[in-house]
């Protein structure tokens, strides 16, 4: 069976998590401590980062966006990247905003404060770091909400890869409780739809241990 590397609180792991369930597709969800460095996983990706695919043949795909590419190649009946070149150009660069900026300004910093410091013994969290990475989240919060007023989905008539990164991260934030989203109405009318999703179930699902999520997480109406 197809196995996917994966963690609970990676956006990229979630992201291709959702891209596997729109399509229906069966995958045994293998969990990694990646920071960890274990030897079996450093076999399949030498760099210790997740999401790594396993097919049935034994192809092993590294990381988002050769998982998400395959995914539209070998099932273009439900490619998430579609439309003309421009359409096709806009799905990428708003799911490049979401795996690369808000990656780096917000979600890693969150993680590796509230999660990954006590994981690795780091010491306590920076106030200073938290802070500045809800500031970034508002402001990105804010350009979603603009999105959302002005498009059907994120990147145009369609739903795409962009708009299932973008819960994916958001879900990420979420689980941790930093998405004020009475602030953000439209950004929440977007989400919603996303959460209410077959594929979205899996997610809303996961429990880290040590780490609860607050009680709106899992709620479809929240």
């Amino acid at each position: 069976m197809r196995v996917l590397h994966h963690y609970w609180l990676s956006s990229g792991s979630r992201f291709c998590r959702v891209m596997l369930a729109e399509r229906k597709l069966e995958v045994m969800l293998k969990l990694e401590h990646y920071w960890e460095k274990p030897k079996a996983f450093l076999m399949l990706n030498p760099a210790s980062t997740v999401p790594v695919m396993v097919e049935d043949d034994s192809t092993v795909l590294v990381g988002v966006w050769p998982i998400a590419e395959y995914l539209d190649e070998t099932y273009p009946d439900s490619a998430m990247i579609t439309g003309t070149p421009a359409q096709k150009a806009e799905i990428r660069r708003l799911t490049d905003w979401f795996a690369v900026k808000v990656e780096r300004e917000v979600v890693t910093p969150l993680v590796y404060e509230k999660l990954m410091r006590r994981l690795t013994g780091e010491g306590e969290p920076s106030s200073t770091v938290i802070r500045a990475s809800l500031n970034n989240l508002s402001a990105h919060l804010e350009y979603i909400n603009h999105l959302a007023e002005r498009r059907k989905w994120l990147a145009g008539p369609k739903l795409s890869a962009a708009d299932l990164y973008a819960a994916a991260s958001l879900s990420v934030v979420d689980y941790l409780g930093d998405v004020q989203w009475q602030d953000w109405p439209e950004a929440k009318t977007w989400y919603s739809r996303i959460k209410s999703r077959p594929s979205f179930r899996s997610l809303l699902a996961d429990h880290v241990t040590g780490l609860k999520p607050p009680a709106h997480y899992t709620d479809l109406d929240f």
